[in-house]
């Protein structure tokens, strides 16, 4: 009960709060390890082999530091007689901290106010969420970018988090946001990463292989419409991505919409299979109800995770 219930005023947290500013985040942490041991060691010969061994020790020491510091928490609450309350307002902190589902909703709403307003706006917004170029996006495209990122990001940032809690607990989760935030950094096919995050970029395709499917279905589910499965399946793994593809083509499914095309990342065009076929323009009510398919998937996962909690 007590894991259900931290689990719940983390989530009530996040839809509150999003990630506040003035709060000191571990995934900033994170990035700034990872920034230090890209600048070390991605240079000279073997950048694949220095790469994965970076990789493999940033995501293991991040599991054993969680591992190792909840039991001290919990040692020192019985010490100071409060119990374990030390070691759930911990564990509710961190997985407050490794949920994502409102600040990317607050930030897509404002892309689609923006561009509104005028195209260069809604370029510089959506600059803030995606890594490709925005600077020469039309409205249609600046709009679709930032609904094919909150269907990519309802995975990374909300169900793949929960799906490795129930799995491992809130080390599993702690070790997924690091994995994630690796392959954000270095994860990209490009002549600075393609060697040195190849194995980042892996890890992060197993890590998120099942919760990208399972958030697929549960956006299908709330949508009312669980029988296109077969259709997202089919078109999620045209992707580039063995993952990105399936939320991107549930939410294409429900609104009849088409994502993909061409990208300008660095510098270089890359293209995405098209997903959907009616290339419709997008609208703000789109938006809104794709925002509604998100919190209501959002919330099914966590009442799934607080189950398997109580079960356990």
């Amino acid at each position: 009960m007590d894991k259900a219930l931290t689990l719940l005023a983390a989530w009530l947290a996040d839809r509150i709060l999003g990630d506040p500013s003035w709060m000191p985040h571990p995934v900033v942490g994170f990035g700034k390890l990872i920034a230090a041991g890209e600048k070390r060691w991605n240079q000279g010969t073997h950048r694949r082999r220095k790469g994965a061994l970076l990789a493999i020790a940033l995501v293991l020491g991040t599991f054993l530091a969680t591992f190792a510091l909840l039991p001290a928490l919990r040692t020192l609450g019985q010490h100071l007689g409060i119990g374990v309350i030390l070691q759930r307002a911990a564990e509710g902190v961190l997985i407050f901290f490794c949920l994502a589902g409102t600040t990317l909703i607050r930030e897509v709403r404002e892309v689609f106010r923006a561009v509104d307003r005028s195209v260069k706006e809604g370029r510089e917004r959506v600059a803030r969420i995606v890594g490709r170029d925005t600077s020469d996006l039309t409205p249609q495209e600046i709009r679709t970018a930032a609904l094919e990122t909150l269907a990519e990001n309802l995975n990374d940032g909300v169900i793949a988090p929960l799906f490795w809690l129930a799995l491992l607990g809130v080390p599993g989760m702690m070790a997924y946001k690091m994995v994630n935030t690796l392959d954000s950094m270095v994860g990209y096919r490009n002549e600075r990463y393609i060697e040195f995050g190849r194995f980042a970029a892996r890890m992060d395709d197993v890590a998120g292989w099942v919760p990208a499917r399972l958030t697929a279905f549960l956006m299908l589910l709330v949508a009312g419409r669980p029988g296109r499965i077969g259709w997202v399946h089919e078109n999620g793994c045209k992707h580039l991505s063995p993952n990105s593809g399936h939320p991107e083509a549930a939410l294409a499914a429900i609104l009849d919409c088409r994502f993909g095309g061409p990208h300008n990342y660095f510098g270089q065009e890359v293209w995405k299979p098209y997903i959907g076929e009616n290339d419709r323009p997008l609208t703000t009510e789109d938006m809104e109800r794709a925002v509604r398919i998100n919190q209501w998937a959002e919330a099914l996962m966590v009442l799934l995770v607080s189950a398997v909690s109580l079960l356990g």
